[in-house]
């Protein structure tokens, strides 16, 4: 394909159009996203109805309807080639009060632009909300979680750059930790346990420590109410800047702060005790969060356990190469893990690298579906699996179809060296090192 591609008129007006309109350092384009300009402008370059710009925005839009399913942290490795227009799509959970980061490095790290844009999906992937949106100037996107449901990231390069890229998505609390004690995690008792012999659910966490712990604001806001009853006890609750939800801290011994006051987030709004309900306990904070709705698990809020993601364990430098399968049999599974339905491939079935994570590769079938499989299932093409000597003249395709362009036609006699094998065709290398499928 690369020969075809890059012997056309239209690869030398792209690189005319690439040269003299390379997206701008501050990654901000009015109302439009960084990928949408950019989009616009391929258009009105006329660059749209071109082979490279029509796969190009096929890319966009196929990572966009089928993604593919991961879970949060995660990481990946991947590469992009210039005669092969593509993008990612990546559909993962996120829990209410969580916050993403999402970070991307490049190799190399100047002159390669990928776009990032974050959607929230709502049903079916045909219904979006954009949340956020980058380039590699910026490099990073952040996002909240307001609510429990699916999240959408594509990236996407510019046309005719090649180059690697590790993708990391983080996940942590959106709030700071609302006491101030030694260790890491103080929560013991959890959403939904059974308070008063089953009459009622916990509607928070709790934290337990020293008596007279310092109890902190968890972020910017206004002091709402300073109070006291038989449940709570002594009670504090507080609006947090521009958020919808208010905090409740329940079981001070003492409360510092009055009502209407402004804090930051660290600041002092009491000491933990045990008042209220709490007397028979050991001291402890009653940690709540409130939406309109009534309140909600707010474990996601603070939880100081951080996840990095899982470290990328399959071999470096597949990201882009053609590998084929090496047992019998072997499954692709639709997201990196193996309680999932499979498809068996056959030994030797050819598969394109596109990213690593943890030790899958995610790879795409000659027939362009997209899967993971294990790195441990796959070989590089370094060595033919047989020669074989055709016995008469056979055109070679681009792919394994005989629809598909033919990339020469191969004589009688020549010898071919075999590299994998999908459905009635045989992907081969001839003429030392062009490849292509026969049958």
């Amino acid at each position: 394909m690369r020969q075809l591609l890059f012997q056309t008129g239209a690869v030398w007006l792209l690189l005319g159009f690439l040269a003299g309109c390379k997206t701008p350092v501050s990654g901000v384009f009015g109302k439009r996203t960084p990928h949408e300009a950019y989009t616009a402008r391929l258009s009105a370059a006329g660059l749209d109805g071109t082979t490279l710009g029509r796969h190009w925005l096929e890319a966009a839009s196929r990572s966009l309807s089928q993604p593919s399913v991961v879970t949060a942290p995660y990481s990946e490795n991947g590469y992009f080639a210039a005669d092969r227009p593509g993008a990612v799509g990546l559909r993962f959970p996120a829990r209410r009060g969580e916050k993403l980061q999402i970070s991307l490095e490049t190799v190399p790290s100047a002159g390669f632009t990928i776009y990032m844009d974050l959607w929230r999906v709502d049903g079916n992937t045909s219904e979006l909300k954009l949340l956020a949106a980058a380039d590699t100037s910026s490099r990073s996107l952040e996002y909240e979680a307001d609510g429990n449901h699916s999240l959408l990231l594509r990236i996407q390069p510019e046309l005719l750059e090649s180059g690697e890229y590790t993708l990391s998505i983080r996940t942590g609390p959106s709030l700071a930790y609302p006491i101030r004690a030694p260790g890491k995690n103080h929560i013991q008792s959890y959403w939904g346990a059974s308070r008063d012999a089953g009459a009622r659910r916990h509607e928070g966490i709790d934290l337990f420590a020293k008596f007279r712990t310092p109890v902190v604001a968890a972020a910017d806001g206004t002091v709402t109410n300073v109070g006291e009853s038989n449940l709570g006890g002594k009670t504090v609750w507080l609006r947090p800047a521009g958020k919808s939800f208010v905090l409740y801290y329940a079981h001070l011994d003492e409360q510092l702060v009055q009502q209407g006051q402004r804090v930051k987030a660290g600041d002092t709004l009491g000491l933990m005790g045990n008042t209220g309900n709490a007397r028979t306990t050991p001291p402890h904070l009653h940690f709540g969060i409130y939406m309109q709705g009534g309140a909600v698990d707010p474990l996601a809020f603070v939880n100081p356990v951080i996840k990095d993601p899982p470290a990328i364990r399959a071999p470096e430098g597949l990201a882009g190469k053609t590998v084929r399968i090496l047992s019998a049999k072997a499954g692709i599974y639709p997201a990196p893990k193996t309680d999932t339905t499979s498809i068996s491939l056959s030994r030797y079935t050819p598969l394109r690298v596109e990213a690593a994570t943890g030790n899958w590769l995610r790879v795409q079938l000659p027939d362009r579906q997209t899967g993971y499989i294990s790195s441990t299932a796959v070989t590089e093409l370094d060595k033919p699996v047989r020669n074989r000597r055709l016995t008469a003249a056979s055109p070679l395709w681009e792919i394994p179809d005989t629809l598909s362009a033919r990339k020469a036609i191969l004589s009688a006699g020549e010898t071919v060296a075999v590299l994998g094998a999908y459905d009635d065709y045989y992907l081969v290398r001839y003429n030392g090192g062009e490849e292509g499928w026969i049958r």
